[in-house]
């Protein structure tokens, strides 16, 4: 266990002072003696007192309005994003902030409607998944004009004014599923299958390019190992739309003779793992990246800072062997995260006392 946060409480206690004089310093607020400012100053200093960012939301009577813009989705990804992004409103501003989902049914439909929602409503922030980038470049852009920072996540928006970029590491994505395709298949010689929704979205474009890249590497040390064939001997569906591709080789008698290595972890993919009919899946922490999302937007909006940051995480890799460990994972995060809320209130009614 790590020693918990200091507070205005501990502070006040090692200089045997109130916690008001010790907000009053800390806040530079008129009444407090340069003298005694500076001894509060150097004890926070000493003890790594680091302001309570919600306390001083809930003290401003401050609260910031963030509009979710993200697809409906065809399996829990999205709800995964969407969960990530209301667990980290809980632990960082408690309820002082509140979230506006406004769900896109599918990609490219109603995204425009939602930036457009947004910005009339001048909320102080956007977290959107932007599919068309070509599309939804001028509204990100008139956002920013309205000083409406906007973080993207899961796929980007160049040169759009956003803010940030929140996503998996695409390329690290490709590269691992080629070299395990490679390994797989060994001496095998055979054509590869990718599958990717729309090559305009950024994420899906740069999976394809480092699997590509990564598989001309392959075929200079290997002997060219992959190299063009009339039969299937493996696949990489890059996008959640692997239950389709899984069941049209089913329905094709395939299934058996090929190594399929999908994208993310759900519930109808289980028994596939399980079985060996996926040898892997690449996990794109799609909770993790809706938290860190508002976690990047509450920052700029609290703190300032620079534009244009890039979070890139790195993909997790699941197979048979390590299944249970991530769906054990998975099933914990969430009474983990309800810990750690209620720590944050107890330090926050400390702060405010």
């Amino acid at each position: 266990m790590g020693k918990p946060p200091a507070t205005l409480g501990d502070i006040a206690k090692s200089l045997g002072t109130s916690i008001g004089t010790v907000h009053r310093a800390l806040h530079d607020h008129p009444g407090v003696s340069p003298a005694t400012k500076a001894r509060v100053l150097q004890m926070a200093r000493n003890l790594g007192y680091r302001p309570n960012l919600a306390a001083r939301y809930l003290s401003s009577k401050k609260t910031l309005r963030i509009s979710v813009n993200t697809l409906q989705g065809t399996t829990s990804f999205w709800d995964e994003v969407r969960t990530g992004i209301r667990e980290e409103a809980a632990s960082i501003l408690l309820e002082n902030v509140e979230l506006e989902f406004r769900t896109c049914p599918s990609l490219g439909e109603g995204e425009e409607e939602a930036l457009e929602a947004a910005i009339a409503a001048k909320v102080d922030g956007i977290i959107t998944f932007p599919s068309r980038p070509e599309t939804l470049r001028p509204w990100i852009r008139r956002a920013s004009r309205s000083h409406i920072p906007v973080v993207c996540v899961a796929t980007d928006a160049p040169n759009s004014g956003r803010l940030g970029i929140v996503a998996i590491d695409t390329l690290a994505s490709g590269a691992i599923a080629a070299d395990l395709m490679g390994r797989f298949l060994g001496g095998r010689a055979g054509s590869v299958g990718i599958t990717v929704f729309d090559m305009g979205i950024t994420e899906h474009a740069e999976k394809y390019g480092a699997f590509e890249s990564t598989l001309k590497e392959a075929y200079r040390k290997s002997r060219k190992l992959f190299e063009e064939r009339t039969d299937l001997a493996g696949m990489y569906v890059t996008t959640e739309a692997s239950i389709p591709v899984l069941s049209a080789a089913c329905d094709a008698k395939v299934l058996d003779r090929l190594t399929i290595i999908t994208t993310d972890l759900f519930s109808d993919l289980v028994p596939y793992i399980r079985s060996g009919a996926v040898a892997a899946t690449i996990y794109q922490r799609p909770r993790a990246q809706g938290q860190m999302a508002l976690r990047l937007l509450h920052e700029f909006l609290s703190e300032g800072g620079r534009r244009s940051n890039q979070v890139s995480l790195a993909p997790h890799l699941v197979m048979r062997g390590n299944l249970d460990f991530f769906l054990s994972r998975q099933s914990q995060e969430s009474a983990s995260k309800n810990g750690q809320n209620g720590q944050e209130a107890r330090r926050l009614v400390q702060d405010l006392a």
